[in-house]
């Protein structure tokens, strides 16, 4: 499966995700709405087909033949050697978005990675307590105030969503690779980082195709959730259409809530007479 921009954390998102992509399953109908966050879903699907495609013809083979042929420690370095690129841009980002604390633990990353960890091969900076955060453009264009946008399935690239999309143009700019005049060179490291990349995630997609009802739908939501929560550093405020489903259940067995109330609306507090509850 092709998921290039998502980098570390995927992990995070895949139980509420897998959640999600079950009741999305059990409620679906041939005649379901659309998703108000994907009207592009005809044209996402068919990408997605062909990403999908794409994968199993080239990707992973080529993942798989990278990783056999690959001991685990120079693996782990080159993984450890694009991670520490990656922290120039986060550097950038926290920047633009006045997060200096962050921004400071990410040049203290690179100082610290680029000498002593050599040249980013050992992650020296985690060992010693400097946290990683990868902020990118997408999470500083919503980090003051730009909407995500529809939800665009890029080929090749995977999922992403309008301002995820232009961000992806401001993480090239930074990206200390792209300013290589040699094209060989450049995509030499580019085509190096997406097999790196596949091959550490190489069980994702077998988790995808045997957990998910509708893997398109699981990956959107995936992405979409994980997105949301980088731009509000894991704290996303919630939003009226997107109420806790489980407010509604009630796993001590008592009564369901009124018929009349919004789903997720809270109980009305209890009169100074009411001992239903029993006291405390």
């Amino acid at each position: 499966m092709c998921f290039w921009k998502t980098g570390a954390g995927a992990r995070r998102v895949i139980a509420p995700a897998l959640m999600a992509a079950l009741l999305t399953g059990c409620a679906s109908a041939p005649n379901r709405l659309t998703d108000p966050r994907d009207p592009l879903e005809p044209v996402n699907r068919a990408v997605f087909r062909f990403n999908t495609d794409f994968d199993k013809a080239f990707m992973v083979p080529l993942a798989k033949g990278y990783k056999a042929i690959t001991p685990e420690p120079v693996n782990r370095g080159v993984t450890n050697f694009f991670a520490n690129i990656d922290d120039v841009t986060s550097f950038v980002n926290n920047v633009l978005q006045f997060k200096l604390n962050r921004a400071g633990s990410d040049v203290g990353r690179i100082l610290l990675n680029s000498t002593v960890g050599i040249l980013g091969f050992m992650d020296v900076a985690t060992n010693v307590g400097l946290p990683s955060y990868k902020e990118d453009f997408g999470q500083t264009l919503g980090y003051w105030g730009l909407p995500p946008g529809a939800y665009v399935m890029l080929p090749i690239f995977g999922p992403s969503d309008l301002r995820d999309t232009v961000g992806f143009a401001g993480d090239l700019v930074t990206d200390p690779f792209f300013s290589i005049k040699t094209g060989q060179i450049y995509w030499g490291f580019a085509g190096l980082r997406m097999v790196d990349f596949r091959a550490d995630r190489l069980g994702a997609g077998e988790i995808l195709e045997d957990a998910a009802l509708d893997p398109y739908v699981f990956l959107r939501d995936a992405y979409l959730q994980r997105r949301r929560n980088l731009v509000y550093d894991g704290n996303p405020p919630e939003s009226q259409d997107q109420a806790d489903i489980w407010n509604d259940v009630d796993f001590k067995g008592g009564s369901k809530p009124d018929s009349g109330k919004p789903a997720g609306a809270k109980p009305a507090p209890a009169k100074s007479g009411d001992n239903s509850l029993g006291s405390h």
